[in-house]
């Protein structure tokens, strides 16, 4: 005959509902710290590589000096059209970069904004409204305002949707925005423009970039081309003083350098790790105090011949019924703050499968280590000292 066995773990947990809810809310608590820096940390990485995901091509050389995206140090594009003669290489663009102050229409306050240059008549970047606003760029003084761009710059979307253009001034030089595209911004940049190199040059000034020095160079290959011989082909052949880096490197680079040689990553993690430990306590806390109050319980159940093993298991099976149901409202609270925070900032923080994933196993690790130190609570009882 079938034996139905007795939910002993449920029925603990649910007796005390007070204790249940604040073991609730605890776990809700840390996984809500974990999932919001976790976040913020792959936003901050996901937002510093937009533009090199965009690229065009298939290598990138760069300085050999290079650090990141808004420390470049500029080179000689006779670097670049050396690489043009290559076999395997098809064409060759040079990108020019840099902060140039803009100044918001609106009120005239001046903020810089980060300035992408190259030439119109190339395909560099796949970005929604860039390749059929091109064309506009061969005027002088035209430039691409970003979407994705913060309001200190003013109210340019708003204003181009109901003009179809807007003046302002750039570098103080009047300057015309004759498109919008899509980009976004990051912990380094608040604010996108795309000009043609030209226009760039002439935005940026001779004094401060000398003629015939580029940013980074994005070399295309022809379809039946080796990338990893191509590479090695550069790198063997043209000076030390650049660089040769898939566009995988770029980025890994670009995501390498916020996370070690700035203190924003190092930050977000740890603030993920005390997260996990304010939630082990807390629900170490809880458990220890149920496997206290129900002591006399325990060795009753040891008296009449349980063993250790299925006491134990039922703290351990309290640990995972909390880590399950507290997860599912710090999921949903994550999920309303990461809209929030998307909406404030404009970074580009949302939640992915992998990370929900990924902090559910945390989050029944940290019930589980809870469990085992509770549990030790649990292994003293011994029905001649309680009774």
């Amino acid at each position: 005959m079938f034996k139905r066995k007795i939910p002993l773990a449920w029925l603990q947990l649910s007796r005390e509902k007070a204790r249940m809810l604040v073991a609730i809310a605890g776990i809700a608590f840390a996984d809500v710290l974990m999932f919001l820096q976790l976040g913020i940390r792959e936003a901050l990485f996901d937002g510093a590589v937009q533009l090199h995901n965009s690229l065009e091509g298939e290598i990138v050389l760069v300085s050999s000096r290079y650090k990141a995206l808004i420390s470049l140090d500029q080179f000689s594009q006779r670097r670049l059209y050396q690489a043009l003669g290559f076999t395997g290489v098809q064409s060759v663009s040079p990108i020019y970069l840099g902060f140039i102050p803009w100044k918001n229409p609106d009120n005239q306050e001046t903020w810089n904004i980060f300035a992408i240059g190259f030439s119109p008549e190339e395909r560099v970047v796949n970005l929604p409204g860039v390749q059929e606003n091109l064309n506009s760029l061969r005027e002088p003084d035209t430039v691409l305002f970003d979407r994705g761009s913060r309001q200190e710059f003013g109210t340019i979307v708003e204003q181009f949707t109901a003009n179809n253009q807007v003046s302002t001034e750039l570098n103080n030089r009047k300057i015309n925005v004759v498109g919008l595209f899509r980009l976004g911004t990051s912990f380094g940049v608040n604010g996108n423009i795309i000009t043609s190199d030209v226009n760039f040059i002439r935005l940026l000034g001779t004094n401060r970039r000398q003629q015939g020095l580029i940013d980074f160079g994005l070399i295309k290959l022809e379809p039946e081309a080796d990338i990893n011989w191509v590479i090695a082909n550069l790198k063997a052949n043209l000076p030390n003083d650049v660089k040769v880096l898939s566009k995988q490197e770029f980025i890994a680079n670009e995501k390498s350098f916020w996370n070690t040689s700035t203190p924003v990553g190092f930050t977000f993690t740890l603030g993920a790790v005390i997260g996990f430990i304010v939630g082990a306590v807390i629900v170490y806390q809880i458990l220890y105090s149920d496997v206290s109050d129900h002591l006399p319980e325990y060795a009753t159940l040891k008296a009449i011949g349980f063993k250790n093993h299925y006491l134990l298991m039922i703290v351990f099976q309290e640990a995972l019924i909390l880590a399950a149901i507290g997860f599912i409202p710090g999921l949903a609270i994550s999920q309303g703050l990461y809209m929030i925070t998307r909406q404030a900032t404009l970074l580009p923080i949302m939640m992915t499968i992998d990370r929900a994933i990924f902090i559910f196993i945390l989050t029944t690790l940290m019930c589980s280590i809870s469990a085992s130190i509770a549990m030790r609570k649990l292994q003293d009882a011994d029905p001649a000292d309680i009774f």
